[in-house]
């Protein structure tokens, strides 16, 4: 039996832009977090336009923010997200944090113990991806 304060495993990556791949450089711009046994899979996005103009002039932050919800939108099982959209939570999560060499990159997969996951992943957010508070 679950207590409302027990705490559960749960798997998060960061999702970052390379706008140049060659460069290697890359800006946090959002979360993926999944909970299994919370049945629980979210994002949460934020790109910060001035800091991707900072590392390429040229890069397209209206294009580059549709890539970053098209993931967004395989997490949610959003209907025009496709056959990744339509997996199961766990498929979709591996899927979504598989390598690639695209402008949409995931970081490595860590894990930890939350209470809400939902809320976890804002804290990541607030962590990995908006600027720091000065």
């Amino acid at each position: 039996m679950r207590t409302t304060t027990s705490r559960d495993v749960f798997e998060y990556a960061v999702l970052r832009v390379v706008p140049r791949v060659e460069r290697g450089e890359s800006l946090n711009a959002g979360v993926l977090v999944y909970c299994r046994q919370r049945d629980y899979l979210g994002s949460r996005l934020h790109l910060d336009a001035d800091r991707l103009r900072a590392l390429d002039p040229a890069a397209d932050p209206a294009a580059i923010g549709k890539a970053l919800q098209a993931a967004a939108d395989v997490c949610a099982a959003d209907p025009g997200a496709g056959a990744a959209g339509r997996e199961a939570l766990g498929s979709r999560f591996r899927w979504l944090t598989a390598p690639r060499s695209t402008v949409i990159q995931p970081g490595p997969v860590h894990t930890g113990l939350t209470e809400d996951p939902d809320a976890e992943a804002d804290r990541l957010l607030s962590l990995l991806v908006l600027p720091v508070a000065t």
